[in-house]
């Protein structure tokens, strides 16, 4: 619905930061979908992180911190464990999700 895709526009944006409270309204909407794709994407995430050694100096601020020079190493590595965690949680609940008229029906 509308609302699920403007909600979208404003997670994408926060979840570059880093902030992943955009998610919530997602996970509330559909708790036993959403909060287990996020859990496995964001393992993966951490996983692969961790394997290669990623290290991200500034306590916060998300990709934009790339803009910093040496603030993130190994750079490639860890957008790589970025896309990963987040194709892995995308692709899973694009998997998972219920058809929209499943929603409509259950609220009614």
């Amino acid at each position: 619905d509308k609302a699920q895709q403007e909600g979208g526009k404003a997670a994408l944006v926060l979840g570059l930061c880093f902030i992943s409270e955009g998610a919530i309204p997602f996970a509330a909407r559909d708790p036993m979908r959403v909060l287990p794709c996020c859990i496995v994407g964001g393992a993966l995430t951490g996983a692969i992180s961790m394997a290669i050694g990623a290290k991200l100096m500034a306590p916060h601020g998300g990709l934009f911190v790339l803009l910093i020079p040496g603030a993130i190493t190994p750079v490639l590595g860890y957008l790589v464990a970025i896309i990963a965690g987040t194709l892995v949680a995308g692709l899973a609940y694009a998997f998972l999700k219920r058809p929209e008229t499943q929603i409509v029906e259950k609220n009614a």
